[in-house]
């Protein structure tokens, strides 16, 4: 039975996939505002932690709905459409970083990561989700921002925007070891940082 309704899912999801690039492709104005309600807030929080900045991840965020606008038709449903609108955010983020440092998003990171296996797992809390308890969820938003720009993209695509590994490397153009190396180091980083928080909060 289960496997039987996973089956469905991925089924109603490969069917909205479809309808989506379909509308896209019709330029269907209806379809894209229903897909900005949809995913607006998630699209804003993905650009504010990549950029740190409120008013460049506002400007992004409308350059990025003009980008589906006009593009559309390049998305072919094959992928989920989160993974694509993410996708062509990034390269924003990429493109205007080069513009105004010459350096790519990459370049910001340290030039050699080490490959540990590191595999999230799929059932039962994560190490982010001990971390991020609705108490301590403003200490983690705060320390989120001072990890590498790529670690903090990980942890925010795989934990807030709930992407696969692969969906995450699809986005990002990195390889699954690469993502999984981001991964570990992120959480690894991380932690303390939100305890040293929580230890300060609670001896006050």
């Amino acid at each position: 039975m289960a496997a039987a309704g996973t089956l469905n899912l991925q089924r109603d999801a490969l069917y909205e996939n479809a309808l989506i690039a379909q509308g896209l492709k019709r330029h269907d104005a209806e379809l894209l505002d229903q897909l900005i309600v949809q995913y607006q807030h998630r699209l804003l929080r993905y650009l504010l932690y990549l950029t740190g900045s409120r008013e460049v991840a506002e400007d992004l965020f409308q350059e990025t709905w003009m980008r589906v606008l006009t593009r559309g038709s390049q998305y072919n449903g094959n992928a989920r459409f989160e993974t694509w609108l993410f996708t062509i955010a990034r390269n924003l983020v990429i493109d205007l970083r080069r513009k105004r440092t010459a350096s790519s998003l990459d370049e910001l990171c340290e030039a050699s990561e080490d490959e540990r296996p590191f595999e999230v797992p799929s059932e039962g809390p994560t190490p982010f989700d001990s971390l991020s308890s609705r108490e301590n969820s403003s200490i983690v938003a705060e320390a989120l921002l001072t990890l590498e720009p790529l670690q903090r993209e990980v942890l925010v695509l795989r934990f807030h925007e709930e992407l696969s590994l692969e969906e995450i490397g699809q986005v990002t153009s990195a390889p699954l070891s690469t993502v999984k190396s981001r991964l570990y180091r992120g959480l690894a980083t991380l932690k303390p940082r939100v305890s040293s928080v929580i230890r300060i909060q609670e001896a006050k």
